[in-house]
């Protein structure tokens, strides 16, 4: 008699950098954390990792800031987390200050051969596209993924009512992010031959 399979997903631990000074206000918070509620919806642990609360120096060199406290902890938080999730506001045509100082203060430690979401928002009705060209560059740069499906919310200030969005289309397109995130850092981990082969080709261009 045939048995059903009962293999268990496997598990993945997803953390969203949220690259905004604006807190709870933050509109770029709130799309994170939409698309986090999803991926844990699908059995994910996740970690908002909010810039606004950190006090990072200015990157000016591992060598300067590598005992900082507060950098520790970000690199700590960041190292636990299979899949990453980056949020920004646009600004000047491209990602936030903050984050790329964040990004900065870590590298290929943290993030070399993870899968990597990315989410912006903008003010204006053109949307946040400079901003995740930009920071497609980055995460190839830090020998990361990145999933082809991508979210940006143009109008942003008009997008979101009482910390929800008003288009139901759109929130859904943030919650396929988060379970698009999961589901490629699942398939990822189950092939870590995938990322060996990743460490190796960043090693033969260095």
């Amino acid at each position: 008699m045939a048995t059903e399979s009962s293999t268990a997903p496997v598990p993945v631990h997803i953390a969203a950098i949220c690259g905004s000074m604006r807190g709870e206000k933050s509109y770029t918070r709130l799309a994170l954390e939409l698309a986090l509620t999803s991926a844990a919806n699908t059995g994910a642990t996740v970690d908002l990792i909010d810039l606004s609360t950190f006090h990072l120096p200015l990157c000016s060199g591992p060598d300067d800031t590598d005992d900082n406290p507060q950098i520790q902890a970000l690199k700590a938080r960041v190292s636990a987390a299979q899949g990453i999730l980056l949020g920004s506001p646009e600004y000047h045509n491209s990602f936030s200050g903050v984050l790329k100082n964040a990004l900065d203060l870590m590298g290929g430690d943290e993030f070399r051969g993870k899968v990597f979401g990315l989410l912006g928002v903008a003010g204006g009705s053109a949307g946040a596209v400079n901003t995740l060209g930009h920071l497609r560059v980055v995460v190839r740069g830090v020998g990361g993924w990145s999933l082809p499906v991508q979210i940006s919310i143009p109008n942003v200030r008009s997008a979101f009512a009482n910390g929800k969005l008003v288009d139901k289309g759109l929130e859904e397109r943030v919650r396929f992010l988060g379970r698009e995130l999961v589901r490629f850092t699942r398939l990822h981990s189950m092939v870590p031959e995938l990322e060996h082969r990743l460490v190796e080709i960043i090693d033969e261009d260095v």
